[in-house]
């Protein structure tokens, strides 16, 4: 019976530790549990806080943008609402001048009306009086009106030829009113007469060898260095059958010179090889922007020009690689600028601007982009961007009469630029081409009678005739510079105009004794 108890309180026991232990392992479960819900609880809201804040700045930029975008269309708007504006304002002015122009017309149309009835009254009056006239000369002189008229027409056809001389020249003065169109024909033939042999001197250059050894290592095992510096460079080299020599070919002067200092230094270097090429190359073309630069800094500190845009100062250093009928860029520049100025300051105007527009005048021509535009016009615009002075932009705009010269400044340019570029060795020609023309120019003047001599001057674009006063009258020396004119314009093939001059001086000299 002890044993029993003993057994009875032992289970007891074991059992009251059991549920207790139980009740403790639960407890702490739960605890944990509780941590982890609320752990959950934590990151799920620092999340929802993140995904708040995020969708608040997709929302707050994707509001900016479509501000930004109405902006930009109600600009657009206004601007076509102020364009429209300018064309009816224009348009009711234009309205309004025709008014006044009808109104004046039919003024004008009464009083030829009444005019004409006056002239219709005179011209009776004058008939009659001719026909008494003729029967009294009749009577005097013992002629018949047919043989009058014979002697006449001798006299008339003489006055005739004389007139229509005068006509002619004042035709010629009124066409150079309206010679708009007629010049930018006359351009465009001289483009196509030269662009050939322009294109030919102008985009090819030749590197200089030691030896004809240094050739295979520039070609490479089966081409592969020539490929590769022709990939990288952007130019076509040639090598043929020359001494000594390879071609470098390329519209673009900057690439052509990035490729010879690239062979130069490798062939110095002596080491050839396609790594050591993409080296050499990235290294020049980085040298040779930093030469354009520099270029453009010493150009614009030796012409005093300063707050220069940086991408204007790039660009004049860019002319140092360009060519106009062979003539440099850069060097032109510099010229039309000094000249700018001097002519300036002559005529009491401000030789900084002058300089500047002359410096900047060109500056279409070396973009880094290329528009469908004239140089002059695409000049202007660019000028315009980096903010520089109106009557510089308007000057390099219309220095070519792309559109009206609003200043002083702008006549100033055009001039110089005339100046720079027509003078004797300014711009390149072939020499043998242009002795030929010259001296066919001086024989065909002289081919005509009463010529005594004859000069092709300013590079072929003047030919000045000296005639005889004994044997050429005023009036034959007009057609005499006219017919020139036509013929050479016939028979000759020649860049831009000619003006022909015909010298006719009559001189007395008598002597003292």
């Amino acid at each position: 019976m002890g044993i029993f108890l003993y057994v009875v309180v032992a289970i007891v026991c074991f059992g009251i530790g059991l549920w207790l232990s139980t009740t403790k392992m639960k407890k702490a479960l739960l605890k944990k549990s509780e941590d982890i819900v609320k752990e959950a609880e934590s990151k799920a809201e620092i999340i929802k806080k993140e995904k708040l804040l995020q969708a608040k700045e997709k929302f707050f930029q994707m509001k900016t943008e479509h501000e930004k975008e109405c902006q930009e269309r109600q600009n657009r708007v206004q601007q076509n609402e102020n364009k429209l504006r300018q064309k009816e304002q224009a348009f009711n002015k234009e309205v309004e001048e025709l008014k006044k122009k009808s109104v004046e017309f039919n003024a004008a149309k009464d009083n030829l009306k009444k005019q004409a009835e006056k002239l219709t009254l005179r011209q009776q009056e004058v008939e009659k009086a001719y026909r008494e006239s003729v029967q009294k000369l009749e009577q005097i002189a013992g002629l018949t009106a047919e043989e009058a008229k014979a002697q006449l027409v001798e006299t008339l056809t003489a006055e005739a030829k004389s007139d229509a001389m005068a006509k002619i020249m004042e035709i010629e003065e009124e066409a150079k009113m309206t010679a708009n169109q007629q010049a930018k024909k006359i351009v465009v033939e001289s483009i196509q007469r030269t662009a050939a042999e322009t294109a030919i001197e102008n985009t090819v250059s030749v590197f200089n060898l030691e030896n004809e050894e240094v050739k295979g290592r520039i070609i490479g095992r089966e081409g592969r260095n020539i490929r590769t510096l022709e990939n990288l460079t952007g130019v076509e080299i040639i090598i043929d059958d020359s001494p000594d020599a390879i071609l470098l070919s390329c519209f673009d002067p900057i690439r052509r010179e990035v490729a010879r200092l690239s062979l130069h230094k490798l062939v110095t270097d002596g080491r050839i090889h396609p790594a050591r090429i993409e080296e050499v190359v990235a290294k020049t073309k980085r040298q040779v922007e930093q030469e354009v630069m520099e270029t453009g800094k010493k150009t614009c500190i030796d012409l005093g020009i300063v707050n220069l845009h940086h991408d204007l100062v790039r660009m004049i250093g860019k002319m140092k690689f360009r060519s106009s009928y062979g003539q440099n860029l850069l060097q032109h520049s510099r010229e039309v600028a000094n000249l700018c100025a001097t002519m300036a300051a002559e005529l009491g105007l401000n030789p900084k601007i002058a300089k500047r527009a002359g410096l900047l005048h060109d500056i279409g021509k070396v973009p880094d982009d290329a528009p469908e535009l004239p140089h002059a016009i695409h000049g202007m615009q660019l000028a315009e961007k980096y903010k520089e002075k109106p009557e510089v932009c308007n000057a390099i705009g219309a220095h070519h009469d792309e559109i009206e010269m609003k200043n002083l400044y702008a006549p100033i340019v055009q001039v110089c630029d005339a100046i720079s570029g027509a003078r004797p060795g300014a711009r390149r020609e072939v020499v043998e081409a242009y002795i030929n023309r010259l001296n066919k120019l001086e024989e065909m003047a002289m081919s005509y009678n009463g010529v005594v001599k004859t000069y092709a001057i300013q590079a072929g674009r003047e030919l000045r005739v000296i005639v005889s006063a004994e044997k050429i009258s005023d009036q034959e020396a007009t057609q005499l510079s006219f017919d020139l004119s036509k013929r050479i314009q016939t028979e000759m093939v020649f860049p831009g105009m000619i003006k022909v001059t015909v010298i006719r001086e009559t001189r007395s000299v008598n002597y003292a004794k």
